[in-house]
């Protein structure tokens, strides 16, 4: 059988099978192919996010407390994190392990496609595989909206 995916560094042969066979409908496994990005450079991700300053990222109030909100800066997948009341960060959405998308977790960050788990206050890597923490876009807050800096 000859391998028909060859382009997804992030998700093997085995894993998008068993998405497959787990899978009621292809929207499922279409969504789960979707969370890999092939060739994704986690660096380059900030640097395009952190070009957007001046741009409104969310309106604070959408994020709650102790979790996070996916966002989109110029295009570039983006967390918006509150660890405490006030405190804002934005790491990019790139998983520093294979480039996969990450995506809110209960109180963390989770990379769905193999398990790596980043802190809400700092994105360090709390469980791998991924070898470095999320990278950070500079933001403020400014009329209860979360800016680039």
């Amino acid at each position: 059988m000859t391998d028909t995916v060859p382009h997804l560094s992030c998700c093997s042969r085995r894993d998008v099978l068993r998405g497959v066979s787990l899978a009621t409908g292809a929207v499922v496994v279409g969504g789960s192919l979707a969370a890999c990005a092939d060739g994704t450079d986690p660096a380059a991700a900030v640097s395009e996010a952190s070009s957007a300053a001046g741009e409104v990222v969310v309106p604070l109030a959408d994020v709650p407390v102790g979790g996070a909100v996916p966002a989109q800066i110029g295009g570039v997948d983006v967390l918006v994190t509150q660890p405490t009341e006030g405190e804002v960060h934005v790491f990019s959405a790139v998983c520093t392990h294979q480039g996969c998308t990450v995506l809110p977790g209960d109180g963390v960050l989770e990379c769905p496609c193999h398990g790596s788990v980043f802190s809400l206050t700092d994105a360090s890597v709390q469980a791998g595989p991924a070898p470095e923490p999320l990278g950070e876009v500079a933001v403020e807050v400014s009329d209860g909206d979360v800016v680039v800096a």
